[in-house]
């Protein structure tokens, strides 16, 4: 291994840390609410508006910043997103008052935003073509990780200290990420100026389009179900509460399973990868509640679920930087920020759905969801391949 080769796999995995930093950092106050809200006089309703604000400004953010930094080095970029990520989680740690804690939760979202509209797409920059998949995967490995890792993490710092140390961990994780960027990203001088104009103009582009429609679709589908995988542990499924920690953990390293796998699959087929995980997807959320009774075919079908999990992200990443060849960040940023309004519609639909009619009929609407992306990727796709075949006799002729 050459000392370049072992460079570049460095820096990849310096914007992987940061990766994991910036989503840890989202979701590991959701288990902290209660806490956060006893502690600094607001009503829990109240409390997680620090959820939504981040979420939100992670949708802006994206597009926003995209733009407003495309002229500059993507290495002093994503060095500052990592200074903002460490900057939001000191704010937050140490707030005195909820409305301080909300401008911090803002900050994070900005680096949220930035970090995966940019840093999920900088693998080309740093490796070999023929390795971008590989290192691609191994940036979304840190968002994937942080995906599944808050929930256990986020009740290990409830039952043992205080809110505040979470946003401790993700101030620590931060300041690694930044250290190590500093230390291994070469200069990226910008290649080309992303004006306004590219982000709308993706919806233009067929592939573009069944893109965004898809993602938006799976990850509303993902997290009408995955907000409330604790509750139907403890609740439905009836799990002793020990256990809980376990499957949640289990789901984790499935999901890095699963990130590795399409790490695989994706270069064989972007989109066979994708139809296979979201069938996959909804059979897993869609059984669920009919076998709550038997403990090992819960963990089978997390497990599978885990694995699935794992991997769409980066197969709708990969199909976004095809779908986008001149101008991958533009696509990555309305990526970004159709992800982040499908995880709200997402988790307030199936927040309606446990509220309305049960924990059970809001994993089945997540598998219908879930199909419904799948189908339209499907459909979508055999009517532009369709579409370009009549295209190229048409020429021809």
């Amino acid at each position: 291994m050459s000392r370049s080769h072992q460079n570049a796999w460095l820096s990849v995995s310096s914007v992987a840390v940061g990766s994991f930093g910036t989503v840890l950092s989202e979701f590991l106050p959701i288990g902290l609410l209660p806490s956060i809200s006893s502690d600094l006089g607001v009503r829990i309703a109240t409390a997680g508006l620090m959820v939504v604000v981040t979420g939100l400004a992670a949708a802006v953010a994206a597009p926003v910043v995209t733009v407003a930094t495309s002229g500059l080095d993507r290495r002093v970029v994503l060095i500052g997103l990592s200074a903002v990520l460490v900057v939001s989680d000191v704010i937050a740690a140490t707030a005195g008052a909820f409305a301080v804690l909300l401008a911090a939760r803002v900050l994070l979202g900005v680096a949220l935003g930035g970090f995966w509209a940019i840093g999920a797409g900088i693998a080309v920059r740093l490796v070999d073509a023929s390795r971008t998949i590989r290192a691609t995967s191994l940036i979304t490995a840190g968002i994937s990780i942080a995906t599944v890792v808050s929930l256990p993490l986020g009740a290990v710092v409830a039952a043992t200290s205080t809110w505040r140390l979470a946003f401790v961990i993700g101030a620590g994780i931060g300041l690694v990420a930044l250290v190590l960027q500093l230390l291994t990203l070469p200069a990226m001088p910008a290649e080309q100026r992303v004006r306004p104009a590219a982000l709308t103009a993706l919806f233009g582009v067929p592939r573009a389009r069944i893109g965004l429609l898809v993602a938006a679709l799976l990850f509303a589908a993902q997290f009408a179900a995955y907000t409330y995988i604790s509750p139907f542990l403890h609740d439905v499924a009836k799990v002793d509460p020990d256990v809980v920690s376990v499957a949640l953990l289990v789901f984790g390293v499935s999901g890095v399973v699963g990130n590795s796998a399409a790490g695989v699959t994706l270069h064989r087929s972007v989109s066979g990868t994708l139809v296979a995980g979201g069938i996959a997807l909804a059979a897993a959320v869609a059984l669920l509640p009919l076998v709550a009774h038997l403990p090992v075919a819960v963990f089978v079908l997390l497990v599978v679920w885990g694995i699935v999990w794992g991997g769409l992200p980066l197969g709708l990443q990969t199909w976004m930087v095809q779908a986008t060849p001149a101008g991958s960040e533009a696509g990555l940023a309305m990526f970004v920020t159709t992800i982040q309004v499908a995880l709200a519609i997402g988790s307030s639909l199936g927040g309606v759905a446990v509220a309305a009619v049960g924990i059970a009929v809001d994993f089945q609407l997540a598998a219908v969801i879930a199909l419904l992306g799948t189908g339209a990727l499907v459909w979508l796709g055999v009517r532009t391949a369709g579409s370009a075949r009549r295209g190229a006799a048409a020429a021809d002729h």
